[in-house]
């Protein structure tokens, strides 16, 4: 078969290719927030813990972020689209078994299926929509991707709390079920199976970076329970670290690696993923407290939470596009400096602020400005990660990408409620404030340190885009295969 390049390949159209990539991505990060509504009925209705709570959100995050890198593995190597739709069902079939779950652990299982769906559709979809339009419209395609991305983690909370209102907490899984059916035979139909480096998969890799991963949250998550100088928690402690640093040292001996380091020579690459890590942790952790702050303390329904949450949650949803547009001339990196700058000002404000007799409007204020910050961040970083890579490394990028803002989703959560619960915190009204404030105040700390490491992004105004859009060499081209 002749091989061609993105630009050369009978087109599709622009909005249905946008669609066919977007709408399962869209899906997959709503469920990283769309329980955390229904967390404070979960404990009631099932009995849950504090700690079977966060590994509600845990179990999504940390085993999609387990899998993120091997599914972009799959994916260069038996094609992405094919990857991706396989993805797109696996996660329909965790949405069922979530939905049909009824004790904490069946649900955690459920929820930890859904991840490894999610895992084959997040960094494939921006691949795939990357080699499906032309090169002078990447920049615009990718910035509509990432704003749709963070509309998808933003109306979360949003869109679980509506559910919540008139349905059972069940509601928030069967919603994804029609999704999937209708996502999987779009995929097929508009999008290429395109194929990257077709090498061996690198499974010492993945289950050192699993294992290291999971033995870290675990032993946070427990810390507080155990003692953090118990000898299962330090056991933990140092066996993840040391995990973690054979995944590094196993990434330079192997031929095919699962995170190729050579990536990390890259300014750009490197300052996106420090500030997307730092950027998940800091503000999906503050979410995590805020949103059963709404509820535990000021005693509204979860729909009503949910609507006092929209200036923060809706904001990306008119902020986030117009930001993937103006990225490439005026430069990702102002937009994210901003963008961080200002959720860390309206966390470390919310916390200030924050009191048991609080009265709402007193937060509509930080709320906004968090949700530009957050806008300001999601569709930019999507342009930065990819600025100066070539094609054939958008798939692995976006797969290191993914994985680290998942592990941020999980640490964050996990460190902030490990905050949370040694400051004396529990679900109820008056133990609740004091102890959200220091964990709140952690995030827009981590956050403030993210709009410092921004400041070392390059400019990524449209010459650098623009470069990027075509594959880097003919090597990387022919690297492109499409098939069907």
């Amino acid at each position: 078969m002749t091989t061609q390049t993105p630009s050369l390949r009978r087109a599709r159209p622009f909005a249905l290719v946008i669609a066919a990539a977007s709408l399962p991505m869209f899906m997959a990060t709503l469920d990283n927030l769309v329980m955390t509504n229904a967390l404070p009925v979960l404990h009631e209705q099932m009995g849950a813990s504090v700690e079977e709570l966060q590994w509600f959100v845990n179990a999504y995050t940390l085993t999609f972020a387990a899998a993120i890198l091997v599914a972009s593995a799959l994916g260069d190597r038996f094609g992405r689209r094919t990857v991706f739709a396989i993805g797109i069902a696996v996660f329909g079939l965790g949405s069922v078994l979530a939905a049909l779950s009824t004790d904490p652990g069946q649900l955690i299982a459920a929820r930890a299926i859904q991840g490894l769906g999610g895992a084959g559709v997040l960094p494939l979809s921006l691949a795939l929509l990357s080699g499906a339009v032309p090169a002078e419209r990447r920049p615009l395609a990718i910035g509509i991707w990432g704003g749709i991305s963070g509309l998808g983690v933003a109306v979360g909370p949003l869109v679980g709390g509506a559910i919540m209102e008139g349905w059972d907490w069940q509601a928030i899984f069967w919603i994804n079920v029609p999704v999937a059916i209708i996502a999987i035979p779009l995929a097929l139909v508009v999008l290429r199976n395109d194929f990257g480096a077709r090498v061996r998969i690198d499974v010492p890799g993945a289950v050192l970076a699993a294992a290291g991963v999971l033995a870290l949250v675990h032993a946070i998550v427990r810390g507080n329970d155990d003692g953090w100088d118990s000898a299962g928690v330090i056991t933990e402690i140092v066996l993840g670290t040391a995990l973690l640093a054979a995944f590094l040292w196993w990434q330079t001996r192997t031929k095919a690696p699962l995170v190729p380091l050579r990536l990390f020579r890259d300014r750009s690459f490197s300052v996106t993923n420090i500030i997307g890590f730092a950027f998940s942790f800091g503000t999906f952790g503050a979410v995590f407290i805020l949103i059963q702050y709404l509820q535990v303390v000021q005693g509204s329904t979860p729909f009503e939470a949910a609507l006092q949450t929209t200036p923060w949650t809706l904001a990306p949803m008119f902020v986030a596009p117009i930001a993937g547009m103006l990225a490439p001339r005026i430069g990702t990196r102002v937009l994210m400096v901003t963008g961080l700058g200002l959720q860390a000002i309206a966390l470390a404000w919310i916390a200030t602020i924050m009191s048991t007799d609080l009265d709402y409007p007193a937060l509509i204020v930080p709320f906004v400005m968090a949700g530009v910050g957050m806008a300001l961040v999601f569709a930019p970083s999507a342009t930065a990660l990819l600025a100066t890579l070539g094609l054939i490394d958008h798939a692995k990028a976006s797969g290191v990408n993914s994985t680290v803002r998942e592990l941020g989703v999980a640490l964050g959560t996990a460190v902030m409620t490990a905050i949370f619960v040694s400051a004396g915190g529990a679900l109820t009204p008056e133990l609740y404030v004091d102890a959200a404030r220091p964990a709140v105040f952690t995030g827009a700390a981590v956050l403030l340190a993210a709009t410092i490491a921004a400041l070392w992004l390059p400019s990524g105004r449209s010459s650098t885009t623009a470069d990027a859009a075509a594959p880097a060499s003919a090597e990387d081209a022919a690297e492109l295969q499409p098939v069907g």
